[in-house]
Order: C-alpha cells, then structure tokens, then sequence
C-alpha cells in the first residue's frame, strides 16, 4: 500500500491507501471503543482498516461482518483490528490534527452523505441510498474507561456539529442531519504503561476534549463539503 498523501507531518499515525483499503497503524498497542461490525465494542487494537465496499457486496442474502472480515483478509489483519466499510472513495479521507503539549487529537473521516439521516428519523430497513460517515480518533494519552466512553461520546456529537455546520438535511424529513444510516466511531488511546497517568475526564472543558471535538469536526466538516461540492457539480 501506498503512504497516503494528505497526512500531517504531525501525525503520529502511520497511513496507507489504495483503490481497496485504508489502513492506520498505530504507534503501538491502543485501547480502542467503538461499534464496528468487525473489532468493535472494548478492544485492544493496533490498526484500523477501512474497506472500500460496492452496493452489490452488501445486497441481501450478504451479512455485512462476513462481507467486512473477507475484505480485510487481503492485509492479513488480526482478530483485534477494527474494520470499517465504505462506498466513498477511500483516497477522499480527510485528516485534522488538533491541540498542544497538554493533550493532542487526530481525526481521519470518510464521508459519504447521501444517506443522510436525522436522529429519530423514521427507520428503512431496506435502504436504497449508499453512504456512510466512519471516523476515527486517537488520543495521545491513556484514558480511563470513563473517558474512553466520553471520548466517543464527544466524537461522535463533533460528528454530528459539523454535518450541521455544513447544512446537511435529512434524505427522508429534511430535519438538520446527525449523520447517516450506518455511521461508525472509533476513539483509541495508548494503552496505560504501569504507573503512568491516565486521563479521567475528557469532556468539553477539558484541553484533551477540545482538541477531540476540534479535529472531527474539522475532518467531518471538510468530508462532509467535498461531498455537497461534487454533488453540485452533477
């Protein structure tokens, strides 16, 4: 796999992409949270892959975990590696780095938008519009797994902020988007060293908690206007 261009010099993380996948290596073990169909829930993780997924791979009878394990084989990924699926160009990712010495944040999204949904939409369980929003966030601390829990919790309302600040509406009430149908966060932080400090908190008052909200909303924000811009110029 090619480095991917698009990463900041400051990025801890290690990026590579092709046609087929995205994958982050993280410098070293993590504690990972997330609902990935693939790694997800409470893991210990070095690498984050997304799959680039056509909307014939996923049609009825497939079961999206199967689809998702059978298009990561290829890396030779392992059981604790957190796979994400998308129909967006995988090279369209977009990265953001936010914070200081105190406390540093990276955000890498794809975003796809044009399932987009409001929360408390009325459901479709047969959707017919691809499209989704997967996100990931490293932290450059331990957390506690009450702000591992925060941490995503933050992210994931970042997520929601900058599909407002793009002006996004629901596909089915025209209410302000929070995201699409089949969105997916994942926040990691190194795994604690013994007697080394871990962060409690990371809520909005805290540095840490800025520089996670800053940097997804930022990636979000400029995924979520590349998407209106190609969709204004069909």
């Amino acid at each position: 796999m090619s480095p991917a261009e698009g990463i900041s010099a400051r990025s801890a993380l290690s990026v590579a992409c092709t046609e087929s996948h995205l994958r982050v290596d993280l410098p070293g073990e993590h504690e990972a949270l997330s609902w990935a169909i693939v790694g997800g829930g409470r893991v210990r993780t070095r690498a984050v892959v997304w799959c680039h997924v056509r909307g014939p791979e996923l049609a009825p009878p497939a079961e999206p975990r199967e689809v998702a394990a059978a298009l990561a084989r290829p890396l030779g990924t392992g059981e604790s590696t957190i796979v994400l699926l998308t129909s967006r160009r995988l090279s369209a990712f977009e990265h953001a780095v936010a914070g200081d010495s105190s406390g540093r944040a990276e955000a890498i999204a794809t975003v796809g938008i044009e399932n987009a949904l409001a929360a408390g939409d009325p459901a479709d369980e047969e959707p017919t519009h691809a499209g989704t929003i997967n996100v990931l966030c490293r932290v450059d601390r331990p957390l506690s797994e009450g702000a591992l829990t925060e941490a995503l919790a933050l992210s994931t309302e970042a997520r929601a902020a900058a599909l407002f600040e793009a002006g996004l509406r629901s596909r089915v009430s025209d209410r302000a988007a929070t995201g699409t149908g089949t969105d997916c966060n994942a926040v990691v932080a190194p795994v604690a060293l013994a007697g080394a400090p871990v962060a409690a908190y990371v809520g909005k008052y805290t540095r840490l908690g800025a520089a996670i909200g800053a940097s997804v909303r930022e990636a979000v924000l400029r995924g979520a206007l590349a998407c209106l811009a190609e969709r204004e110029r069909r």
